[in-house]
């Protein structure tokens, strides 16, 4: 499996990372809050809906670099280091973007997020 994968792998984790902070760090999430846990998260605020909404993000980009990352192995793009490394510039920008979020840095985050995008249409052109 290539390190690319692998980064798909934590792509499809990153979300859970956010959910879990989102959910705890009020500290107020118990049992009375998993019964409607949707709800429960519209109605935080802070730090906590700033999580959520990386939450959301996450989930939203994540089918996009998996298609890109498969996509460049269908190519058979002809370095396969250009593809790992791009993976793991994704993840290190997706990283970043979450902590900007949770640190409501708004345009720094935007500028990250922008870099992410462009690292999904790079495995696009690297296969053409």
């Amino acid at each position: 499996m290539t390190v690319a994968f692998w980064c798909v792998l934590i792509a499809i984790l990153l979300p859970y990372l956010c959910n879990g902070l989102a959910k705890f760090s009020g500290g107020d999430f118990g049992m009375r809050h998993n019964h409607d846990p949707r709800a429960y998260l519209e109605s935080v605020e802070g730090f906590a809906r700033r999580a959520h909404a990386a939450q959301l993000n996450s989930f939203e980009v994540t089918p996009a670099f998996a298609a890109g990352v498969i996509i460049a192995h269908i190519a058979n793009v002809a370095e396969l280091v250009t593809i790992d490394v791009l993976a793991v510039l994704f993840i290190t920008s997706r990283l970043l973007y979450i902590i900007c979020y949770l640190a409501d840095w708004a345009i720094l985050r935007s500028l990250v997020w922008f870099v992410g995008f462009a690292l999904i249409a790079s495995f696009f052109f690297v296969s053409i």
